[in-house]
């Protein structure tokens, strides 16, 4: 049997809620008045999973599963993905993810594709990516869905076989080359992907100018390499099945700077090598 004396509990105080007045309380009850929660918010797998969770789970009255995922593929093409940054990444997760095996089955020999390379940064988000293949693969997307949701509307509409020539005959392997370049330039020493320019922190100084006939110049005063690397910005691709152009531009002007010939069933790694090795010929003749 418990006896309990009801002095001795009144006489002792209760604890304190906080410990002194200059700390913040305890959650959930914050000292400090927060707006409203929005889905931009969510962490990126929450949001990544109620994009997936619009898609049906069961077949429609008047049409089948298909037809009502290919609407809601537009429907994050052509808004969802407006709304924001947050809602933008999500939204391209799953186009690209889901859109990627199509655009790779219209790669045409000898061309190859990569617009996701493994050696990108992780930091790097899909919305400032430095790989300009991937706009290629938004461009494919962006007219992919329309096509099919046209198709599915109505049986008169038909798929007319020139929608992506454009895409994969010009576009797609100027950029794959494009990015090339940059792989090896920057292993040759020749192209930069630094936005505020070549390695400030080097005791010697380097300047690359584009003078008035167009033809670039780089000059160097003690620098640990004898070619001024060329911002990847500035550089451009002039394509053509037998004529590959680099094209610097400067001071908002455009001048080829290199221009090496192709045949139809060369490699686009052989031809951005070639690029690369004239580059590199081009920066050593422009620093004498």
């Amino acid at each position: 049997m418990v006896i309990v004396e009801e002095k001795c509990m009144e006489s002792v105080p209760p604890p304190p809620y906080f410990p002194n007045a200059s700390t913040l309380p305890p959650p959930p009850f914050p000292g400090e008045h927060r707006g409203a929660a929005k889905p931009s918010d969510l962490p990126p797998h929450l949001l990544l999973k109620i994009v997936y969770m619009t898609f049906p789970q069961t077949p429609g009255v008047d049409e089948g599963k298909i037809e009502r995922q290919r609407k809601t593929l537009c429907w994050l093409s052509t808004q969802l993905r407006s709304v924001n940054r947050s809602f933008y990444i999500a939204c391209e997760h799953v186009l690209r993810s889901t859109y990627l095996p199509a655009y790779n089955s219209m790669i045409r020999p000898p061309y190859s594709s990569d617009p996701f390379p493994f050696s990108s940064s992780a930091s790097t988000s899909s919305c400032d990516t430095m790989q300009r293949e991937t706009k290629v693969l938004d461009l494919f997307i962006a007219l992919k869905v329309h096509e099919d949701v046209m198709v599915d509307d109505s049986s008169l509409h038909l798929e007319r076989e020139d929608s992506f020539k454009d895409l994969f005959d010009l576009m797609q392997p100027r950029s794959r080359l494009e990015d090339l370049v940059r792989h090896y330039g920057v292993r040759e020493g020749v192209v930069h992907t630094n936005p505020y320019g070549v390695n400030a922190s080097s005791s010697s100084s380097s300047v690359f100018r584009v003078n008035n006939s167009g033809i670039g110049s780089a000059s160097t005063s003690k620098w640990t390499s004898d070619l001024a690397p060329v911002p990847f910005s500035a550089l451009s691709i002039s394509f053509s099945p037998r004529r590959v152009g680099l094209v610097l531009t400067a001071s908002g002007r455009k001048r080829t700077i290199v221009d090496v010939a192709r045949t139809r069933d060369e490699k686009l790694e052989v031809t951005a090598k070639k690029l690369a090795g004239q580059l590199k010929v081009w920066l050593s003749d422009g620093s004498r």
